[in-house]
């Protein structure tokens, strides 16, 4: 069982962040946001998959007049990812977006950040702090005199160069919720994202022990899929595992969708949500008879849209099959150009190896009616 920390609850649009809710997934659409037919054609496949909240790029007003239609027909609850001009933060609001992904601290004058402050306050729209390690601000690169005020219990004495830029990472966030904090606003949420995976762990865990706000999880950045699911894998799973996150992203040079997928199969893989299904298969090895490598990926393509929490089990032996996954809830046992189909480890029927597939799919149809 994990001991998840806690934090403060926040609300964006029907989802509930931090608290005793579980931890959410989401992603950022791809596309141009001024188009709203394709922008909105995204947003829909990630809510067939599962996902709950998306942030849209807002890089001019174009993109800002274009919030309000998304707004209107949007499924999920929108972020809008704003930099430097705080008009369109503004002007997003003033559209209908659920909450805002930007840094106080660069978006101008104090002014500009109390009227930002002053509107998202009233509408309830909740603020993401998001640092980035390739984006600090140049005086905190060079300014490490309170590196011993943010220096984490985890932390060696002697300060790797992982460590320092997680410290700087946790004071420029530290920075920019004290401007929201003097303008008595603690709709907050916070990340602080690295493509290095040890700097986003020990960055998460520091600002995890100074700030009661939840965190949005994520290794930026992390690669192609298969580099950023590993990436992302260790560097969420880690902090997962020790409590630490609210909601995450799995950021990855891919389909949005996959993101999604992703993200719900890390949090599958620590019981943090039991959304849709869990696929277990064993290494094939000399005892295997059947094209199992083969199998296993039909079987995970078969059933991966089937919204219900059951384990699917794809084993290459017989013998060993049913007991080894007997805590699946289905499965195939492969022989001799044939297979068994399990059901909680009892071998409910004996097929031909091609008929496998269509008679596993029969059984769980008829056991989910």
């Amino acid at each position: 069982m994990i001991n998840r920390r806690k934090s403060k609850e926040i609300i964006i649009g029907n989802i509930k962040i931090g608290g005793s809710a579980p931890v959410s997934v989401q992603s950022m659409c791809n596309t141009d946001t001024r188009d709203v037919s394709a922008t909105l054609e995204q947003i829909n496949k990630m809510a067939e998959r599962g996902c709950e909240l998306v942030r849209l790029a807002v890089l001019n007003k174009d993109a800002g007049d274009a919030i309000k239609d998304i707004v209107k027909h949007s499924p999920l609850p929108l972020i809008a990812d704003i930099h430097f001009d705080y008009r369109l933060a503004i002007q997003c609001i003033n559209n209908g977006i659920n909450a805002l992904r930007l840094n106080p601290g660069n978006i101008g004058k104090r002014e500009n950040v109390e009227k930002v402050v002053k509107l998202a306050k009233q509408q309830k729209i909740p603020i993401r702090i998001g640092v980035n390690a390739g984006s600090l601000e140049k005086n905190l690169q060079e300014d490490n005199e309170t590196e011993d005020k943010v220096l984490s219990p985890h932390s060696p004495i002697a300060l790797s160069p992982s460590d320092n830029l997680a410290m700087q990472m946790v004071k420029s966030a530290l920075k920019h919720i004290k401007i929201l904090e003097d303008l008595d606003f603690d709709l907050i949420k916070v990340s602080l994202k690295s493509s290095d995976v040890l700097t986003t762990i020990e960055a998460y865990r520091l600002i995890a022990e100074k700030i009661p706000y939840p965190l949005h999880l994520g290794v930026t950045e992390a690669g192609t899929m298969r580099q950023g699911l590993i990436k992302s894998s260790v560097g969420l799973g880690t902090l997962l595992a020790e409590g630490i996150g609210d909601t995450i992203r799995v950021s990855l040079t891919e389909d949005p969708v996959e993101e999604v997928t992703a993200g719900f199969d890390i949090l599958k893989s620590l019981n943090l949500r039991q959304r849709g299904v869990n696929f277990i298969s064993c290494p094939t090895c000399g005892r295997t008879q059947i094209n199992l490598i083969e199998l296993a990926k039909r079987v995970e393509e078969k059933f991966k849209d089937l919204d219900k929490p059951v384990t699917i089990a794809t084993m290459g032996c017989a013998v060993n099959g049913p007991g080894e996954a007997r805590h699946a809830d289905f499965g195939i046992a492969g022989g001799i150009g044939e297979g068994y189909i399990f059901k909680k480890g009892e071998i409910v029927a004996r097929v031909p190896e091609e008929q496998l597939l269509e008679k596993l799919e029969e059984i769980i149809i008829k056991s989910s009616v």
